[in-house]
């Protein structure tokens, strides 16, 4: 019995170690693509985080001295109190850093032009008679230099077919086009790009609505040296599929192939978001720098624009009131001309009345004359004299209009 009991005991524990064996070869395929795909989710973080390199920066700043710290807060201060410190040359390697990352370093100003322009502006603002010298127009060419390597001049040739998006596609169709599909790819790697192109053509005759193909017959353009014919493909595709990033890979290249740096990073960096491929990173990299720049220049030249547009506007707003002021003291000067024609008495009266017919009669008599003579009287017409209508102020007064009554009569009998 226990000799039995021993070989059942035996039996039943190799059993249960040849189960627990299958079952660690059964889970360790499993294990190994979990693996797998943990590297690849840290690798996919490390690249949108900045890779190793953030990493190490950050392990830098976290061992710095406060002291450190201080200083390197200091010298930033420093930097935007008097941006002219960053121009000296042991700062150059500071200066190369910003402008890789799309900062800008404000220009030197230089002292003594500066003092001379605004000596310049000053004289120019006291001498009214000299007319403004328009600025020159200044080239958004001149300091703009990109490196064009590589950029090819583009291709002319006509647009090639895309297959009619109407017809109806059956299954032997769509089993044909793959079979020219296959064929396609067979040709291309063989190196008989041609033969690939006119395969890929018949492909998508047979099945127009099918994205991949012309990504693929884009590619063979790319190949070919004819980016334009890249971009149509490339164009088409994405209106079928715009999930796909083949067709942003490609239009990316062919972009590239013709200078076109803003647009080939930005399909570049679409591709890459919407699937990672090295290949198209790689070439985002050597792109998006020189993209970059152009932007930062056009920005510079817009911003330099509106500033001459502000510029003319305070020029004509000032032309328009100095105009303003110099009709206004015309007018005040016409106005002072007239209200000097009706004036010339003795007395300090304002004016010069001396040749109106029948002054001197007026003049001889004793009660105008001594109406004259009083101070009250004088003040009223000098009111009267530069604004007539102030003569319903003396209404009730009897001794200006007793006088009024007579000089109307007077000139009553003249005329």
């Amino acid at each position: 019995r226990a000799a039995a009991f021993d070989q059942a005991s035996l039996l039943r524990w190799r059993n249960q170690w040849r189960g627990a064996c299958a079952l660690l070869w059964l889970a360790y395929p499993f294990r190994r693509r979990k693996r797998r795909r943990a590297r690849a989710r840290r690798l996919s973080s490390a690249r949108q985080s900045g890779g190793p390199e953030k990493e190490c920066v950050s392990r830098v700043v976290a061992g710095m001295e406060p002291r450190q710290l201080q200083e390197l807060q200091a010298f930033v201060r420093l930097c935007q109190e008097q941006p002219a410190v960053l121009h000296s040359p042991e700062l150059r390697f500071f200066t190369k850093w910003v402008e890789s990352l799309g900062g800008v370093i404000p220009p030197a100003q230089n002292t003594a032009s500066a003092k001379e322009t605004s000596k310049g502006e000053t004289v120019k603002e006291e001498s009214t008679e000299e007319p403004a010298k328009p600025a020159e127009p200044e080239s958004e060419e001149s300091d703009l230099e990109i490196d064009n390597e590589g950029v090819i001049e583009p291709d002319k040739e006509e647009p090639q077919e895309m297959g009619d998006e109407n017809v109806e596609v059956t299954e032997e169709m769509m089993d044909q086009a793959s079979e020219k599909k296959a064929e396609a790819m067979n040709a291309l790697g063989d190196g008989d790009l041609q033969k690939a192109i006119d395969l890929f053509t018949e492909a998508i005759k047979l099945n127009p609505r099918l994205a991949i193909l012309y990504a693929k017959r884009a590619s063979v353009y790319v190949k070919l040296q004819k980016p334009n014919a890249a971009i149509r493909d490339c164009d088409r595709a994405i209106e079928i599929n715009p999930d796909s990033a083949q067709p942003y890979k490609w239009r990316g290249k062919a972009h590239r192939l013709l200078g076109h740096w803003e647009e080939s990073a930005h399909d570049l960096a679409m591709a890459c978001k919407l699937d990672y491929d090295e290949d198209a990173s790689n070439l985002l990299k050597e792109v998006q720098p020189r993209a970059q720049k152009i932007a930062e220049h056009r920005r510079k030249y817009e911003r330099k624009r509106e500033e001459k547009e502000i510029q003319e506007r305070m020029e004509r707003v000032k032309k328009a009131r100095e105009e303003h002021e110099k009709a206004q003291r015309e007018e005040e000067a016409r106005r002072q001309t007239e209200g000097a024609q009706f004036g010339g008495f003795p007395g300090s009266f304002p004016g010069g009345m001396a040749g109106m017919p029948g002054l001197n009669e007026i003049l001889s008599n004793p009660e105008v004359l001594a109406a004259m003579q009083d101070p009250e009287v004088m003040a009223a017409f000098q009111d009267v004299a530069q604004n007539p209508a102030n003569l319903s102020k003396y209404q009730n007064n009897p001794k200006i209009m007793n006088l009024v009554s007579k000089l109307s009569s007077s000139f009553g009998r003249q005329a």
